[in-house]
């Protein structure tokens, strides 16, 4: 985050012979083609992007699928082998001075001086952007509520946890009120407590200010709840794109799983007849039925195996997941869905 606040402060903006950005409207994040290769292998292949302003972009896919890549392509870091790329309206590769002015970031790896405190970083970063020292102590304001560091913010930076350090990586991130904001992996290592107020601050920065947000997440319920769209990436290519309710009705339907006190096949004729049921099998004691409405056909379910005389040990509805896309699409689960917190502080 330092380096391209950095640079952006230091260069002279730049614009097209017409003096107006480039004319790709009403998308604050635009890819068409992009492709990255390092050697002879490539690691981004086509990869097409289509945001709207205010949008809330979930990015997903299993390590080495090209997503750090990708974001580090739009974020200037790293230019293009070929396609194009627009941020707020500007070209990555060829006015990279304008995209960086308009954009906050805060990466996976957190790169912060460890002999700065907390405080002087924010200030800096603050100052870098040109805001005023009125601006500059409002927003600090603002961000200390976010990060909840409380008196860290003046010891040095290298006394930090790396939950903390992530913390202050995203308040740097945000104190120039950026047009775009590409978070990577933002909650990760932090409390539930922590991930829920980075979770309100994202809505409050998109509902609030308008603010575009271009996530990547290793936990699926991060982007279920925030993602207005979500883009899987696989191989360097974009495999499925969608809102979350629409990619997790694409890979099928609710499960009704019941655990009985017998063979499930003796009771498998009478909840296969019953309506709305796709489909049921049976194996050993546990009865595994197929519907297009869980909610409504769980109760008929229930019925018909009490009325088998059946005991039901238990029972439960499954709907479809982020998960389960994931796994279709990708071939594996998704790193971090069931991983416990670490560094919590």
């Amino acid at each position: 985050m330092g380096t391209i606040a950095t640079e952006a402060a230091s260069s002279t903006p730049t614009t097209g012979r017409s003096g107006r950005q480039l004319p790709v409207t009403g998308y604050a994040v635009y890819a068409e083609a992009l492709v990255r290769d390092f050697g002879g292998m490539r690691a981004v292949d086509g990869v097409e992007f289509r945001i709207p302003a205010g949008e809330i972009y979930g990015f997903l896919g299993p390590n080495g699928a090209g997503k750090s890549t990708t974001v580090r392509m739009l974020c200037t870091l790293m230019a293009p082998t070929s396609g194009r790329a627009q941020v707020a309206g500007y070209d990555v590769a060829t006015q990279p001075e304008q995209v960086r002015l308009r954009i906050g970031v805060a990466l996976q790896d957190v790169a912060l001086d460890p002999k700065q405190t907390g405080t002087e970083l924010l200030r800096l970063q603050g100052r870098l952007y040109g805001l005023s020292r009125r601006a500059l102590a409002r927003r600090m304001g603002e961000l200390g509520e976010l990060i909840d560091l409380g008196d860290a913010l003046g010891r040095p930076i290298g006394t930090y946890s790396g939950g903390m350090k992530r913390r202050l990586d995203l308040a740097a991130a945000l104190v120039h009120d950026p047009e775009v904001v590409f978070l990577d992996e933002p909650t990760t290592g932090l409390d539930p407590a922590s991930r829920a107020r980075v979770w309100s601050e994202i809505r409050r920065l998109n509902q609030q200010l308008g603010m575009t947000i271009f996530l990547t997440t290793q936990y699926l319920e991060e982007a279920d709840e925030l993602a207005h769209r979500v883009g899987i990436i696989d191989n360097g290519r974009i495999v499925a794109e969608g809102t979350p309710a629409e990619l997790k009705r694409s890979v099928g339907s609710d499960v009704i799983v019941a655990r009985l006190d017998r063979d499930a096949a003796r009771v498998r004729p009478l909840v296969d007849a019953l309506a709305g049921v796709l489909s049921v099998e049976a194996h050993r004691n546990e009865l595994v039925v197929t519907t297009g409405d869980g909610a409504a056909v769980i109760s008929p379910v229930a019925v018909a195996l009490a009325g088998s005389g059946a005991v039901v040990r238990d029972l439960t509805l499954r709907t479809p997941t982020l998960d389960d896309v994931f796994l279709e699409l990708t071939g594996t689960h998704m790193e971090g869905t069931t991983s416990t917190q670490e560094d919590p502080s």
